[in-house]
């Protein structure tokens, strides 16, 4: 009988704690909106898989514990070397053309970083944030789960779970979060705005934008290199021609694997001891806060370029929303909501592609000269 007692006392269940159920809730429900609403599958259920693990009573499953899932997260996150190589399959996997034959675009990308700086501000003068950790919580409205990652793990490591559960789940929760930013930001003339042709674009300059804009913004924000550099790598092998095998990896098998690992470990650093706190809360709250932002950020300078563009030039302001850079879900959201606006009229999917691309470089711009000024 004392066996079995002694092995019921070092149970799980003889161990487990308000904390851990509320957290295997929160595991089911994000694995439940994965399968069911198909909302970010790759990301959720290695997401909600890693939160169920690390709260696991004595199974030592926790990224801050000794196990494999600790292992992983000295090795792959610690070290940051997992979140570069997602950016360099998310660059095999872009195509910058439609930014390349609409460069106006860029701007309406860099505009849409507004989220970024205004949770930033709030979190460090309104909820009392470290500038650090207020800097981590700003990334969010960058819409790049890898991104916050990368730089949260530098800054402010113990809150890496709240932020990239919020970064994910803003991303998968796109088609609802924005469509009422649209809807409030724009008229319904400027919906119908026609969007323009774009530029015929070369070979040579599809080639040459991965080598100039890798070369050229690694040296005005050095702390980029690791994101911006490891993106334009992947670009160039995508599009040199010539490297078909490393293309399949890199955007196949590599990133798929490193998804799962980043997912997994990302998911085991919400031990409910750390994350059930009023500070998760604030993080949560901020997080929509600086997506909707930068949501409002690309549209509203879009609509201020306007007013000095010739008519024929304007452009349709619904785009400006895409410039986060969940790609490519932003810009089919507003594909979506343009074309139901306008009777399948108006068709804006590869103009938004152009500041949705531009998210991407933006985000991680913005992410290093966080590091610089405060590392």
């Amino acid at each position: 009988m004392d066996v079995y007692l002694k092995l019921f006392h070092e149970s799980g269940i003889a161990n487990i704690g308000w904390g851990n159920l509320v957290m295997f809730v929160i595991s089911g429900i994000l694995i439940y909106l994965a399968i069911e609403k198909k909302y970010e599958p790759l990301l959720l259920i290695p997401i909600g898989f890693g939160i169920l693990l690390a709260n696991l009573p004595l199974a030592q499953m926790g990224a801050h514990e000794k196990g494999i899932i600790g292992l992983i997260y000295e090795a792959g996150i610690k070290t940051e070397l997992l979140p570069p190589i997602i950016f360099l399959g998310v660059g095999v996997l872009t195509d910058f053309r439609p930014l390349l034959g609409r460069p106006v675009t860029f701007l309406l990308g860099a505009a849409a970083q507004l989220g970024i700086f205004v949770a930033a501000l709030g979190a460090a003068y309104i909820f009392g944030f470290s500038l650090r950790e207020a800097a981590s919580i700003g990334i969010i409205g960058g819409a790049d789960g890898p991104t916050s990652i990368f730089l949260s793990s530098q800054l402010a490591p113990h809150l890496l779970g709240p932020i990239a559960l919020a970064a994910y789940s803003y991303m998968a929760l796109v088609p609802v979060i924005q469509p009422p930013i649209l809807r409030l930001l724009t008229t319904r003339k400027e919906r119908w705005i026609p969007v323009s042709d774009a530029i015929p674009v070369s070979r040579t300059a599809v080639i040459l934008f991965p080598i100039c804009t890798g070369l050229l913004a690694s040296l005005a924000v050095p702390s980029s290199a690791p994101l911006v550099g490891m993106l334009m790598f992947g670009n160039l092998i995508r599009e040199s021609g010539v490297t078909e095998r490393l293309r399949k990896t890199a955007g196949g098998a590599l990133i798929d694997t490193v998804t799962i690992f980043l997912g997994v470990t990302v998911g085991a650093t919400m031990e409910a001891s750390r994350f059930l706190d009023t500070r998760t809360l604030a993080v949560l709250a901020l997080g929509i806060v600086a997506f909707a932002f930068s949501t409002a950020g690309g549209i509203l300078f879009a609509k201020g370029l306007n007013l000095v563009l010739p008519k024929s030039n304007k452009i349709n302001p619904c785009i400006g929303a895409a410039g986060v850079s969940a790609v490519p879900m932003a810009a089919r959201v507003v594909q979506k909501f343009v074309s139901d606006e306008t009777d399948g009229e108006v068709n804006p999917l590869m103009a938004a592609m152009g500041p949705n691309v531009a998210g991407v470089i933006g985000s991680a711009m913005a992410a290093g000269a966080f590091l610089t000024l405060l590392k």
